[in-house]
């Protein structure tokens, strides 16, 4: 028989509150907006350390007429196309993620319904950008 001194016991010792704690990862459905901001973050570090390889890039086109053919070499192929897709992408992520704080900062969608909408709308307009920065590279 499971009474709140065996769930204070068994699951939070020093604490009053009696809730179970789940900490399996694989099990918590997140909503929508959950996932929105963690890959708001995601795409903001991965473009943090992709200036430091878009500088290097920069640099090397620069520096001589040789240096800017090899580099032309270089990102004509396959792989660097797929990097640059992937950076195209987190960019215009970051950036629709972006304008959606600034709407709702501005007090437009604040409320749960809102937050999901925007997140959804987000998505889809990312995905769509993805699909033309893919058509555009090939």
């Amino acid at each position: 028989m499971i009474n709140t001194t065996t769930l204070r016991v068994n699951v939070r010792p020093t604490s009053k509150d009696t809730r179970p704690v789940n900490l399996d990862l694989g099990t918590i459905e997140l909503p929508v907006t959950a996932y929105a901001s963690i890959t708001h973050r995601v795409t903001g570090v991965l473009m943090f350390f992709s200036s430091f390889l878009m500088l290097w890039a920069l640099d090397a086109s620069l520096e001589s007429e040789a240096s800017f053919d090899a580099l032309a070499a270089v990102l004509s192929s396959p792989l660097a196309k797929g990097i640059a897709w992937v950076i195209a992408s987190a960019l215009t992520y970051h950036a629709l993620a972006g304008v959606k704080h600034l709407v709702m900062d501005a007090g437009v969608g604040e409320t749960l319904r809102g937050g999901v909408i925007g997140a959804r709308i987000v998505f889809l307009l990312a995905a769509l950008a993805a699909a033309a920065w893919g058509t555009l590279l090939w």
